[in-house]
């Protein structure tokens, strides 16, 4: 397959790409490196990348911002960082992806347990995350030509347990194979509209 890993620099984006370039054609885009450049929050940058890269048998998205704060302190335009970069980055990459797809095609979005289990600071990312498993379970029911879009949705992976744990108190770390094989199952298996939970 021709696989673009949206976000294939980051943390669960390397251990992603590295699974999936043993048997698979794999590009990496991102914002400053890789094999294409994307911003997800500019829909002419999404395009750009499509463009450049032609007819996909499957898309990933591991990227995507929100705003991380009290939630006294956020202000509207703090709630759009998310909404403009990982909530309607990724809607974006399905209404013009879809049209770079083969027959049968699939695609992987990326959201967290903030949607089923938030934490302190993050009413924006909580918000992101649930709507874009609503988006998800949404689209699948109409989108065309055999194409399937899932979300995987990871607890705190292990590879940022020391850059997160304060903020997850009690939450059991996530083994990277696990979060790979989330990836797996959207990718390789028939599932379409479903929000893969890789939790505790």
């Amino acid at each position: 397959m021709k696989i673009v890993i949206i976000g294939g620099n980051g943390t669960i984006g390397k251990k992603i790409v590295s699974h999936f370039k043993q048997d698979n054609e794999v590009l990496i885009a991102a914002r400053t490196s890789g094999d294409v450049r994307v911003d997800i929050a500019d829909i002419n940058s999404i395009k750009a990348m499509f463009e450049t890269i032609g007819k996909l048998d499957a898309i990933i998205c591991i990227a995507g911002e929100a705003k991380w704060d009290d939630f006294h302190k956020l202000s509207e335009e703090d709630y759009f960082i998310g909404l403009r970069s990982k909530l309607m980055g990724q809607v974006n990459l399905v209404r013009i992806g879809q049209n770079y797809l083969n027959p049968n095609g699939s695609i992987t979005l990326s959201t967290g347990i903030l949607a089923d289990d938030p934490v302190v600071k993050t009413t924006s990312a909580s918000m992101v995350n649930g709507g874009i498993h609503s988006f998800v379970k949404a689209v699948a029911l109409e989108i065309k030509n055999g194409i399937r879009v899932n979300a995987v949705s990871s607890g705190m992976v292990e590879d940022a347990y020391e850059k997160y744990k304060d903020y997850f108190p009690g939450h059991n770390p996530i083994p990277m194979k696990k979060v790979i094989n989330g990836y797996v199952r959207s990718v390789n298996g028939k599932g379409n509209g479903q929000i893969i939970r890789v939790y505790d």
